[in-house]
């Protein structure tokens, strides 16, 4: 018996980040690009036969933070400048938010493997939530201007 999966990308995001933790390269600054990610779901057809409706963050009741999922995106990840918790600097990049020169987002760690990694955690849950179990995020690829990808995956 076989599975159904599918898969949507989301992208027009544009985004700055560092990672701090890069001293001995050029990723120790802050730095963007152009992003997507690739979200593939898996699960039970549903009575029109899909899985996931590609439409389906747009319509969704389940939130994100308090967010549709489409805003939570935006929030995110269009024009933010996306900060580890633990940078050394973190309380330099709230300032700047404070002062309304740059939208900071402060999540556990940066770059595209960890931010595969939280975009899967966010969304797998609000897609559970809200097919009521039938379907589940597998997998995350995250890409940094169409050429450099990184995926977090269910095992």
């Amino acid at each position: 018996m076989g599975k159904f999966q599918s898969s949507k990308v989301f992208d027009g995001f544009s985004t700055v980040f560092r990672q701090w933790k890069a001293a001995d390269t050029h990723c120790r600054f802050i730095h963007g690009y152009g992003i997507s990610f690739k979200v593939y779901f898996e699960g039970e057809l549903d009575a029109r036969n899909w899985v996931w409706d590609f439409g389906g963050m747009k319509r969704a009741k389940t939130q994100i933070s308090g967010m549709s999922p489409k805003e939570w995106m935006s929030f995110m990840f269009d024009h933010t400048m996306i900060i580890a918790e633990d940078d050394p600097e973190v309380e330099a990049f709230k300032q700047m938010d404070a002062a309304g020169v740059a939208q900071v987002r402060i999540i556990p760690a940066t770059g595209a493997e960890k931010f595969a990694e939280y975009i899967y955690n966010k969304l797998n849950i609000f897609v559970k939530e809200e097919t009521e179990g039938r379907v589940r995020v597998t997998k995350v690829t995250f890409m940094e201007h169409g050429k450099n990808a990184a995926s977090y995956l269910e095992y």
